[in-house]
């Protein structure tokens, strides 16, 4: 049996008959830089994610380097990140020309130790990056208090949840913004590169909205600029792509959380299926596996014609071009661990209850 990790062109194949007449009539329309159908999307996913307001953009990355400059973060201010999450959370710190400080994650659920956090800031700390990692939300009572106590920004990364909820509540923005991806892997992917982000907040959302047309007042006199911002424009063709994949991401969602729960019914004991916190429900961007012999086992899935993949196989105070930051070996030691011991399974709607065991099943015996 072949058991792939991802598998777009089948989730294409569910939204094709709807999809492709509406991206003929944008193509006709000829309206591809914002407009109606990027206004359209930023309406449904405020609504979507209970967010006062939405501002498409080009990509997760963007969204989190437009977020910091909306917020003034830039040289002289730290920010606190994870080390255990992908490149662009602290690579968009050093973007705007802020130093990214890296604070471990907590050992079973992979989410920002917020106690370690605390134990960094210095007077020059500006903001905090929670993320919201592998389809769940991080501890935000304890960063909200933390970022309250020591006046703090909160920039929430959320490329991997959108849909996770607290409390039987689905949480969008609980900081002063939060960042979404909609790379074509994530659980709303565009056909390329977009992201969004989403605040309560209707000065910081006109902010993003003039720095993402390189400072622009959108309401003013064209080409007069209050800032220098970016070309951060989400498009019109990956806007509608998305607004029709929004459409059906509660029931992917779903699906991804009846998969999850199906590997830890049948998974056995040797693996540490993933844990949420207290009230959480996780969207499941990635299940992730904590295993002993990792590579071996990743080896033996390949084998089997299994995918799996690592996030990630290297905490980001160890990367070389965070060298000049003094970091060293030991300063995040759960992230270092889990970097040896992480596995995603394949956790996609289109993965079958037969894959799913069978997966579970070649899993077992290799520890067996």
């Amino acid at each position: 049996m072949h058991v792939p990790f991802l598998d777009l062109q089948k989730q294409y194949q569910t939204i094709q008959e709807t999809l492709e007449p509406e991206l003929l009539a944008l193509m006709r329309s000829a309206a591809f830089v914002l407009g109606p159908t990027v206004e359209s999307l930023e309406a449904n996913l405020a609504q979507f994610t209970n967010s006062q307001y939405a501002i498409g953009v080009s990509s997760g990355t963007d969204a989190l380097i437009c977020a910091l400059m909306a917020l003034d973060i830039g040289p002289g201010d730290e920010v606190l990140v994870p080390s255990f999450t992908f490149f662009a959370t602290a690579g968009a710190v050093s973007r705007v020309g802020a130093k990214p400080v890296f604070v471990d994650i907590c050992k079973d659920s992979y989410l920002i130790d917020v106690a370690h956090a605390e134990t960094l800031i210095t007077k020059n700390t500006k903001c905090i990056i929670p993320v919201h990692l592998y389809g769940q939300l991080a501890a935000m009572d304890q960063v909200l208090a933390l970022a309250n106590k020591h006046d703090l920004k909160v920039v929430e990364d959320a490329c991997q949840s959108i849909g996770a909820s607290h409390q039987g509540e689905v949480k969008g923005v609980q900081g002063d913004m939060a960042c979404l991806s909609f790379y074509p892997t994530k659980n709303l992917g565009a056909a390329g590169d977009g992201g969004m982000i989403l605040t309560n907040d209707a000065r910081l959302a006109n902010r993003c909205f003039d720095l993402r047309i390189h400072g622009h007042d959108r309401l003013g006199t064209p080409y007069y600029h209050l800032s220098v911002g970016g070309n951060f424009r989400i498009d019109a063709i990956q806007a509608k792509v998305l607004d029709v994949k929004l459409r059906q991401l509660g029931a992917w969602n779903n699906k991804r959380q009846s998969n999850a729960s199906l590997y830890n019914e049948l998974l056995c004991d040797a693996v540490k299926t993933p844990v949420l916190l207290s009230e959480n429900t996780s969207v499941y961007h990635q299940y992730v596996v904590g295993v002993k012999d990792r590579d071996a086992l990743k080896l033996y899935l390949q084998n089997a014609n299994i995918g799996s993949a690592v996030f990630y196989p290297m905490g980001l105070h160890m990367q070389e071009c965070f060298k000049s930051l003094g970091c060293k070996a030991g300063d995040c030691p759960v992230t270092e661990q889990a970097c040896l011991e992480v596995l995603a399974l394949p956790i996609v709607p289109e993965i079958s209850d037969e894959q799913i065991a069978y997966v579970a099943k070649t899993i077992n015996a290799f520890y067996q």
